[in-house]
């Protein structure tokens, strides 16, 4: 963590001395990331779609918040924290959900030729689901692999949940056709619809059938929650942490409000004649969704004067 705060004061300062310089006020995101609003880049592999705070990227030691509009590399590593929720979208127009206090590894993604989209994820804690959009306007064959920690499910197309967690592994089809592969076991095919299967202990259990209610129960560990602050790509709505009347303190703020999974951006801008740093987060779905968050976030870090706006 303290390497990323070091980067980011670094940058932070150049950034902001280059904006009051041009004398620009458009948000500033400060550290290695893009602007939060920015649009995912052309023909990015795997992009976070939506993120419901806390949630945080591991990359070369460092470790930053998750945002909207992020373009995720291999071997990034995701964790989320308590009550959060994290969307991806893939090129081929699938989704990745992870729910809360889950860590997840991009193995690698790629377009091969044959207009193949190839993947490679590994879910080494918490739930996740995997849905293959079937209004996504993809043309071309998937071949992806999800290894949920000792247990790797081969898919071309489906929808599966799944979750590890100590000494059990839980896949779960909900359409389409998987391969199940146990570490040293014989794979097991699985085509109909709500078949699952357990391994617990290192051991297998018979594929059996989940009934409806379980279902719903389990693919709400994984759902975006309406009303928890949820940040997605192209919101519109912003909440401002703090005003700073140096930069300083703005850096005290914007720190520590990273190191707890937001990411916070500096606003450079004026009050009267005097210049002042507004700490904020964007990229928020809905002022529902940006209210909620504030009442969550006030009181916490240090945070007492947080306002809503569009």
């Amino acid at each position: 963590m303290t390497s990323t705060v070091r980067f980011s004061r670094f940058a932070a300062f150049a950034g902001i001395a280059a904006r009051l310089v041009l004398g620009a006020v458009a948000a500033l995101p400060l550290g290695s990331a893009l602007a939060a609003s920015a649009p995912a880049p052309r023909g990015a592999n795997v992009v976070v779609e939506a993120v419901q705070m806390p949630a945080w990227v591991e990359r070369d030691g460092a470790s930053q918040p998750l945002y909207p509009g992020m373009e995720l590399r291999n071997y990034d590593r995701l964790k989320t924290g308590n009550g959060s929720r994290l969307l991806l979208r893939t090129r081929d127009g699938s989704a990745v959900k992870l729910g809360a206090n889950a860590t997840f590894r991009l193995g690698g993604a790629e377009q091969r030729p044959g207009n193949v989209f190839a993947a490679s994820m590994q879910v080494l804690e918490g739930a996740f689901r995997f849905t293959t959009d079937s209004l996504a306007k993809y043309r071309g064959k998937r071949d992806i692999t999800i290894q949920v920690a000792n247990v790797t499910a081969g898919i071309r197309g489906t929808d599966l949940w799944g979750k590890s967690a100590p000494n059990r592994e839980i896949v779960c089809l909900i359409e389409g056709r998987i391969e199940v592969a146990p570490q040293n076991e014989t794979p097991i095919a699985m085509d109909q619809p709500l078949q699952f299967y357990v391994r617990e202990n290192g051991r297998s259990q018979p594929v059996g059938q989940v009934a409806p209610e379980q279902l719903r129960l389990w693919a709400a560990e994984t759902e975006i929650e309406s009303g928890r602050g949820a940040m997605r790509r192209g919101g519109r709505w912003k909440l401002t942490l703090a005003m700073a009347d140096t930069q300083a303190a703005a850096l005290e703020v914007y720190d520590r409000v990273r190191e707890a999974g937001y990411p916070a951006q500096i606003l450079p801008t004026t009050a009267g004649d005097k210049s002042v740093y507004a700490v904020r987060l964007a990229n928020l779905a809905s002022r529902a969704e940006a209210e909620a968050l504030a009442a969550s976030l006030k009181g916490q870090m240090g945070l007492d004067e947080l306002k809503v706006s569009q």
